[in-house]
């Protein structure tokens, strides 16, 4: 095992043997099982964002050219570079396109505030920040140029549109701290030999859901991440007749992952990205483009459900809603039954890489009132009481995971690892459940505020 990016803990060489013997890790990287991809679906529709539409083929060949583009401008392998981009085509290659090029992606929430955003350069020593010059009224340019004036490592700056007027920097190529600034678009390059790399490597960091203060990392490596979106689209039976429609924030796990983008993709089905959850925008898409599986949170569904009469799209091709964050109510699960013709299906996630869900062959009780089974046979779960001890069937308790895609540790986090983790490697993921007779899990809620 090739040794991970130095404040990051990997996972026991006993673990890692049982993973590689059971098939989950495989030792491609995300970036060349996308080249995979393309010469098996190639002609096929990868992305779809308003009116454009990508192939496999298109796809690839923009990750290829960025990639190179990439490390025209001086990212090197290793590099972090964070990545604040809303659901359009440029994030799933711009994402492709680091790892590629050797980079380690840092996945930021559009929803981040501007001095989490200085965090995340600073716990990362970011060299570069991939963003929109303007958002919804905030400039994301001005945002770095106060980021690379106060810490000197962030040096390349990349926007989704040319900066806007009102910035300071609107007309200029480099600021006077020496930060560069470019157009995502004219990161382009002929491409280049493929750099040899590990899967065992970090591909990139997502932001713990939990906690407050300094941020906490999660790295995910290739094997893990490749597993657990593989595992989930099997899980939910996805093939590539499937037309998934990411509403969530794509740099989420939930959209990226379980099974999501990533997962989509790995079957040769098509992604169709929207900016927005308003139903007067994203109905009309899953009418439009028959949208198969999507993933929302229960208000989205509620607010989608309340529109129905009035935006009046028929959403017949749905076969698979997935409910994300917190638990769905009886009444509204019966309401997307009658109203769709499909079962909504209830997850529980983590940026930390636990991820439970019903089988779609599962009771509908079971698929209606619990969390289902954790995604692999490998997942190790306990529910223990105050003091460490499990506690019986049916009573609630702090869950505990250790597994294939469950992280070992925190991001330059000691402190916060010694309080996560226990002596033998299982993840305190912070929320309260319970386990039924039947052996599927109920998460009810958090434990604390912080993990």
């Amino acid at each position: 095992m090739a040794p991970m990016l130095d404040g990051c803990t990997p996972w026991p060489e006993v673990f890692v043997d049982r993973y590689w013997a059971a098939g989950h890790w495989r030792g491609n990287t995300l970036d060349n099982l996308m080249r995979g991809w393309a010469l098996q679906y190639g002609p096929r529709t990868a992305l779809v964002h308003r009116d454009t539409r990508l192939t496999y083929a298109a796809l690839n060949r923009r990750v290829d050219r960025m990639a190179a583009g990439f490390r025209l401008r001086g990212i090197r392998p290793g590099h972090r570079v964070v990545v604040q981009l809303p659901n359009v085509p440029e994030l799933v290659v711009t994402v492709f396109a680091l790892m590629r090029a050797g980079a380690v992606p840092v996945f930021c929430p559009l929803s981040h505030p501007a001095s989490g955003v200085a965090d995340l350069v600073r716990a990362t020593q970011a060299v570069g920040y991939v963003a929109a010059a303007d958002h919804r009224g905030f400039d994301h340019t001005a945002l770095a140029a106060d980021i690379a004036a106060r810490w000197p490592f962030l040096r390349r700056v990349f926007t989704l549109d040319a900066p806007g007027a009102s910035s300071p920097y609107g007309g200029l190529t480099t600021d006077p701290s020496g930060c560069q600034y470019s157009p995502l678009g004219a990161i382009d390059a002929a491409p280049e030999p493929a750099l040899m790399q590990s899967a065992d490597q970090v591909a990139f960091f997502l932001l713990s859901g939990g906690g407050t203060g300094a941020p906490l990392l999660v790295p995910r490596t290739h094997n893990d991440f490749a597993y657990q979106a593989r595992a989930a689209a099997e899980s939910v039976s996805l093939t590539e007749d499937d037309v998934y429609l990411a509403v969530l924030p794509a740099d989420s796990p939930f959209a990226f992952g379980s099974p999501g983008i990533v997962g989509t993709l790995s079957v040769g089905g098509t992604v169709v990205l929207v900016e927005s959850p308003e139903a007067a925008e994203c109905l009309p898409v899953v009418e439009r483009e028959r949208v198969t599986v999507t993933s929302v949170v229960p208000e989205v569904a509620r607010l989608w459900l309340d529109a129905l009469p009035t935006v009046r799209a028929d959403l017949s091709g749905l076969r698979l809603v997935q409910i994300d964050g917190a638990p769905l109510d009886r009444a509204t699960a019966d309401r997307i039954g009658s109203a769709w013709g499909c079962r909504p299906q209830q997850v529980f996630g983590m940026a930390e890489g636990l991820l439970v869900l019903p089988r779609p062959d599962d009771p509908e009780e079971t698929v209606l009132t619990t969390h289902g089974r954790p995604l692999s046979p490998d997942d190790q779960i306990r529910i223990v009481d105050a003091d460490g001890g499990n506690v019986p069937d049916g009573e609630p308790g702090e869950l505990l995971a250790r597994g294939p895609y469950t992280l070992r540790g925190y991001y330059r986090a000691p402190e916060q690892n010694a309080r996560c983790f226990t002596p033998d490697g299982y993840f305190r993921t912070g929320h309260l459940a319970r386990r039924t007779a039947d052996g599927d899990l109920v998460v009810t809620g958090r434990l604390t505020d912080v993990p």
